[in-house]
């Protein structure tokens, strides 16, 4: 089975900053509606997409439609655009990056900053902070405020390519996985329980779509769906590497935010060994996902865990994950779903 790329590029390129997810919310609308029996937006803007199952217990999936973004905070004198962050950023990663801004019109933008041929010996020696960088339009301040406002969103301009066995692009976190939620709705077939697929917002800033869509729905199961560090490069020691790159989907066993159901891991483990899905477990000492909120933002909690992407130069314009990794994750998934009810849950 290929992927569809050409489905995964428009929808990592698409914008969609925390809060302001509309765009990549009316992709996602257009490819489930006539792949489950209903489909809501809730309040904050989540996408709830749900495939009734036979008995009425609930599994919920999240996959986050947001990306790490910026702000507009200030125009100056001369037209350039100084921002506040949406997420979490490495300030190096900025440098010489093209943004879009979406004021009254889209327009794009270069991060600039002070050159190194005019800094100090120890201006060079400091690593570089978000607030050293500014945007530069190529207009003039009265040209920029007749499209740019405090208060728009600014994403990040890099389009997917392919490389070898990867696919290349900024957002790849998390946008493949709205991709493999929704081919993993397009593939379900009968399944036991409702299904929430439930295309999140503003998880970069906080899980906070998912905390309340989770209070809604209520899950008995739950999945997080999210991308995870793939270290897998010169420098890196065998125990930081946290994922692989082609060494299959990854099985969580905990993040910062959640420590997963030791029985969910078991059933991910025996449904992909019984599928003959390739997979890797995945610890990650840093950073959390949706899972975390769907697991307790419900009376009692959900039993949860989660299928992670492995992906390459997380958080910058060039993240990369290999396609038979993303091929395997929707396996697993699909599966997981279809089976869920043929697995003992009682607490050991």
């Amino acid at each position: 089975m290929a992927i569809n790329v050409k489905l995964l590029a428009e929808i990592c390129e698409v914008a969609g900053a925390p809060g302001y997810e509309e765009r990549i919310r009316q992709v996602v609308l257009r490819e489930v509606k006539s792949l489950v029996d209903e489909v809501s937006i809730d309040n904050m803007g989540n996408v709830i997409a749900l495939k009734k199952g036979k008995e009425r217990k609930k599994v919920m999936i999240g996959a986050h439609m947001d990306e790490i973004s910026f702000i507009v905070t200030h125009v100056d004198e001369n037209g350039f655009v100084r921002f506040h962050t949406l997420g979490g950023f490495d300030a190096k990663t900025l440098t010489s990056q093209r943004v879009i801004i979406h004021g009254k019109k889209d327009v794009i933008g270069v991060m600039g900053s002070k050159p190194i041929h005019v800094m100090t010996p120890e201006e060079r020696t400091k690593s570089p902070k978000t607030t050293d960088y500014f945007i530069d339009l190529g207009m003039s301040k009265k040209e920029v405020d007749k499209v740019v406002s405090v208060g728009d969103v600014i994403t990040r301009e890099r389009k997917l390519i392919e490389m070898g066995d990867c696919v290349n692009c900024k957002s790849i976190d998390n946008r493949v996985s709205v991709f493999i939620l929704i081919e993993t709705l397009r593939q379900l077939k009968n399944v036991p329980y409702d299904v929430y697929g439930v295309f999140t917002v503003q998880e970069e800033v906080g899980i906070r779509g998912a905390a309340v869509a989770a209070l809604d729905i209520n899950p008995d199961f739950g999945f997080g769906l999210d991308t995870t560090i793939a270290y897998d490069v010169p420098g890196a020691l065998p125990h930081e590497k946290i994922t692989e790159l082609g060494k299959g989907t990854a099985i969580k066993i905990m993040d910062s935010s959640t420590i997963c159901d030791y029985r969910m891991v078991d059933y991910m483990k025996k449904t992909a060994d019984k599928h003959k899905i390739k997979w890797q477990l995945e610890v990650l000492t840093g950073g959390g996902t949706d899972t975390a909120a769907i697991q307790r933002n419900s009376p009692g909690g959900a039993i949860s865990g989660a299928v992670s992407i492995p992906t390459r130069h997380i958080h910058q314009v060039i993240e990369m994950a290999n396609k038979k990794d993303i091929e395997g994750s929707i396996s697993l998934l699909k599966h997981c779903l279809q089976d869920i009810d043929t697995y003992k849950w009682d607490h050991k």
